[in-house]
């Protein structure tokens, strides 16, 4: 796990002149299970962003491995942020993710999304609206439409915050799974959950006060 897929050097980020971030520096590493904690407010999404490109460091770098690595991020966003009045399916949702992978064609990715629709287990709601669906079942769906294009990197944000506990374990024991070709960001606010799955932890709040190896 030597191998440093993106490394941030003392980023200083904001919103206009409110600083969220400074002078923050981390190494996310191949096949990494990174847990981020912090309090509401102290710049976990923040930081995400800044990763994702969605937001510009006033100052600092952050260097991906390549720029596979670069184009090649998942990310499963926070549930409140989904519009489940919008008339999609859950299958749709999921071939979403495959928006950037112009090499392949329709037929590949509709061979692409029923497999991982049958690694995720979720055959019975791919043809459901995402309207009809529960928490748990549109965490599965955008877990898969995060990892349907096999990312470098997997960045999930709150994940846990609507997943009923019977799909819990099953939730944590697939990003295991996934974990073994995939780097993951798991941002949380559970503390718990993070230690119970995470291989190294930063807690942030404004900078990065802590890192340390788990297991």
């Amino acid at each position: 796990m030597n191998k440093v897929l993106v490394d941030i050097q003392n980023i200083t980020v904001g919103y206009d002149e409110n600083i969220v971030l400074k002078n923050v520096s981390l190494k996310i590493y191949k096949q990494d299970f990174l847990g981020i904690v912090g309090p509401n407010g102290g710049g976990k999404t923040t930081l995400v962003k800044t990763i994702l490109g969605l937001l510009k460091p006033v100052s600092g770098t952050i260097v991906f491995l390549d720029k596979e690595v670069k184009n090649r991020i998942g990310y499963m966003p926070q549930i409140h942020l989904i519009d489940r009045k919008f008339p999609i399916l859950a299958s749709e949702v999921i071939e979403s993710g495959l928006m950037a992978a112009k090499n392949k064609s329709k037929s590949g990715k509709k061979e692409k999304v029923g497999a991982i629709i049958r690694e995720m287990e979720i055959e019975n709601i791919s043809q459901k609206a995402i309207g009809e669906l529960s928490g748990g079942q549109l965490q599965r769906v955008l877990l898969a439409r995060a990892i349907v294009n096999e990312p470098e990197l997997l960045i999930l944000d709150e994940p846990n915050s609507y997943v009923d506990k019977r799909f819990e374990t099953n939730f944590y024991r697939i990003l295991k799974e996934i974990n073994q070709r995939t780097a993951i960001v798991l941002v949380s606010h559970d503390m718990e959950t993070v230690l119970s799955n995470a291989k190294n932890l930063a807690i942030v709040e404004e900078t990065l006060d802590y890192k340390a190896l788990i297991v």
